[in-house]
């Protein structure tokens, strides 16, 4: 039985993002105890044992591995499973391979008597967490997808870099889908409490090439990792790691996420990465930043995107 103290994870999908993620799990000790789920069960055996073998240089932690009986007390399944992006495949290319999945998977963890909070990273993200909002019946504050969360890390890095300025200073945000229609919110960044308007001219024909230079790199960025390793994991990994601590730890930190709109940016009915706050609850609300006429284009471009998709798979 679950003691009132222990945060438990139930990590669903053991390749590159889902170990990825249990080793940044182990190393951060975020969580008292990680279940790891997968259909290759000696597989999540194994990354089980090995993970053990390094609790003696972390933060004490239980895990092992485990089958979908185990999410029914846990606090968090995080969802990495699912078919794999493969060169030239675009996010939206996987939507009727993941739903199919998906179906399956959210079906055996609800099964359980799971009343946690759902954290989904496969891709197409915004999708797959609208189809784990529909497949599970749990509100919508308790279904949150990875979104652009990665994307808007991207963001900062090459930014820092630009301006040679600790990323952990940037404060800048991509919306929009995870994925080809995304876009950059310059109108919403700062270098330490500095708005970027007030440091460089954003009306300047240069200054326009190098910032978009800058956010196509962060766009397209899986391409050029998948053409050179095969998939992206860590940064992923990393980026769902810091989610669960902001739920776990009650952070009410902003994170770009994807959650439900409804009537938020114009839109309804649908996932799409956002600025919101997030806690233990899930998402306690949406962060409606007030977006320039191009950046609202953009958004509602995005939006309509994924819905036409959605149409075709849900």
């Amino acid at each position: 039985m679950k003691t009132k103290n222990t945060n438990k994870i139930a990590l669903i999908g053991t390749g590159f993002v889902g170990s990825s993620f249990a080793f940044a799990m182990l190393n951060q000790g975020v969580a008292h105890e990680l279940v790891m789920i997968d259909l290759n069960k000696e597989k999540a055996d194994g990354d089980a044992r090995d993970l053990n073998h390094g609790l003696a240089f972390a933060s004490p932690m239980k895990i092992h591995a485990g089958d979908y009986s185990d999410c029914h007390d846990a606090d968090i399944v995080v969802i990495t499973a699912g078919a794999n992006q493969q060169p030239g495949e675009t996010r939206l290319d996987l939507v009727e391979k993941n739903v199919k999945i998906f179906k399956n998977i959210v079906e055996s963890v609800m099964d359980s008597g799971f009343n946690g909070i759902f954290l989904v990273a496969t891709n197409p993200v915004d999708i797959l967490t609208y189809a784990t909002w529909k497949f599970s019946g749990l509100p919508k504050e308790k279904v949150i997808g990875s979104g652009t969360i990665l994307d808007t890390a991207r963001l900062r890095y090459l930014v820092g870099e630009k301006f040679e300025i600790d990323t952990r200073n940037i404060h800048a945000y991509i919306m929009g889908e995870h994925g080809d229609t995304e876009f950059p919110v310059w109108s919403h960044t700062t270098i330490g409490a500095s708005q970027l308007s007030g440091i460089v001219n954003l009306e300047e024909k240069t200054t326009q090439d190098e910032l978009e230079d800058i956010f196509v790199n962060v766009r397209d960025a899986a391409y050029h990792i998948i053409e050179r390793k095969g998939a992206t994991y860590y940064g992923i990994a990393m980026g769902l790691v810091r989610i669960t601590k902001a739920i776990l730890h009650n952070e009410n930190s902003i994170l770009t996420i994807s959650a439900l709109l409804e009537g938020e940016y114009g839109q309804d009915d649908i996932y799409i990465g956002v600025p919101a706050i997030i806690n233990r609850d899930g998402v306690r609300n949406i962060v409606e930043l007030p977006l320039n006429e191009k950046e609202q284009k953009q958004f509602k471009h995005s939006a309509e995107t994924l819905k036409a998709v959605m149409k075709k798979a849900l």
